[in-house]
């Protein structure tokens, strides 16, 4: 069991080329494992936890309604983080980042509790981090580190509170799985080096919201609902969880293709997941394990941050799948129309 374990693992990371850096990236995921693992507790409590008591008419920093659990898990990781090497916590639950230590080598930029609004329906939530290094340049105000590009990232992840509390992680040399046993007290390893599938019949998105999108996502979605008759020349599943980490682990468990578009709705235009704290480490997580991740065109791990709290569209999974996906955009004629490449128009095209 020991030889498996998720401070092992951390350990071998050490000292595969130790440096200040790697100790400290250690320390990080460490703290915020322990913390996962409290919260994972009050979730399991349900509604005999006081976390999750009602908080009427609270907001987080980008306008979406808080619950007493998104509070508690900022809190909980906040306090996690003061225990590490962390000189700036940047969460979705703070207008502004917050300074820990202004000697410490990383940023912490983290979506505490993803999914929340899945809480009362008792369907798996999560949380997502990203660990960024603290920029060289000591003339740069310290606040300016958590507005660097995803592939500047040391470390990513997210913690799954589901039927098993699990840990999906990068540190830059593909991605593993840890599941928690409560038995041992601690994260095992139980999937190493991770690879999405590089086709899928699987794909996942809010299909309510069809009357805004644009013609490339109509036109995709329309030719994945022809199946075996259509371009695609095979039968697909849908499937729409709303919960970001519950949609990338079973990505990475069986392959499949996530979208998050802009739309035409008022607010929507640019999607509205976050780029610093949810798009960057899940393009990471999914990038190391051989999928890609896009904004519909182009590497989100390529975009370069302007604001804690910049939403961008999300295309993540399946390498061909991503690919295509990008290709629906760029060869869509102003008019809608599409090239030959794509066959006639979809089932529901009015």
């Amino acid at each position: 069991m020991s030889a498996y374990a998720l401070t092992d693992y951390l350990e071998t990371y050490r000292r595969a080329a130790p440096t200040a850096l790697r100790d400290a990236v250690a320390d990080a995921v460490l703290a915020l494992a322990q913390a996962a693992v409290a919260v994972a507790g009050e979730i399991a409590s349900g509604s005999l936890s006081e976390a999750f008591a009602e908080t009427p008419g609270t907001q987080n920093a980008g306008g979406d309604k808080q619950a007493g659990l998104d509070i508690y898990a900022d809190e909980h990781f906040l306090t996690a983080a003061g225990r590490a090497p962390i000189a700036v916590y940047a969460s979705e639950e703070r207008d502004h980042p917050v300074v820990l230590d202004d000697k410490a080598p990383l940023v912490l930029a983290i979506d505490p509790l993803d999914g929340s609004s899945n809480i009362d329906v008792n369907v798996s939530i999560g949380t997502i981090f990203s660990l960024l290094p603290v920029a060289d340049d000591p003339s740069r105000d310290l606040l300016s580190s958590v507005l660097q590009p995803g592939s500047a990232q040391v470390a990513a992840g997210f913690f799954i509170y589901g039927p098993q509390l699990a840990l999906a992680l990068t540190l830059g040399e593909g991605t593993d799985v840890f599941t928690y046993s409560p038995r041992f007290g601690a994260f095992v390893h139980t999937r190493q080096r991770v690879q999405v599938a590089q086709r899928t019949s699987e794909f996942s998105i809010n299909a309510s919201n069809r009357r805004h999108w644009d013609d490339a996502i109509r036109h995709y979605v329309d030719d994945c609902l022809k199946g075996a008759d259509g371009p695609q020349g095979r039968d697909f599943n849908m499937r729409w969880i709303a919960s970001l980490v519950a949609e990338a682990f079973r990505i990475l468990t069986r392959g499949g293709v996530f979208l998050y578009p802009g739309d035409g709705r008022k607010g929507y235009a640019s999607g509205r997941l976050r780029l610093v704290y949810e798009a960057n480490p899940m393009a990471m997580l999914i990038e190391q394990a051989g999928g890609l991740a896009t904004d519909t065109k182009n590497p989100i791990l390529d975009i370069v941050p302007t604001d804690l709290h910049q939403r961008t569209p999300l295309v993540f999974g399946s390498r061909a799948e991503v690919r295509q996906i990008t290709h629906y955009h760029i060869d869509l004629d102003p008019e809608g129309v599409r090239s030959p490449l794509f066959g006639t128009r979809g089932l529901f095209r009015s």
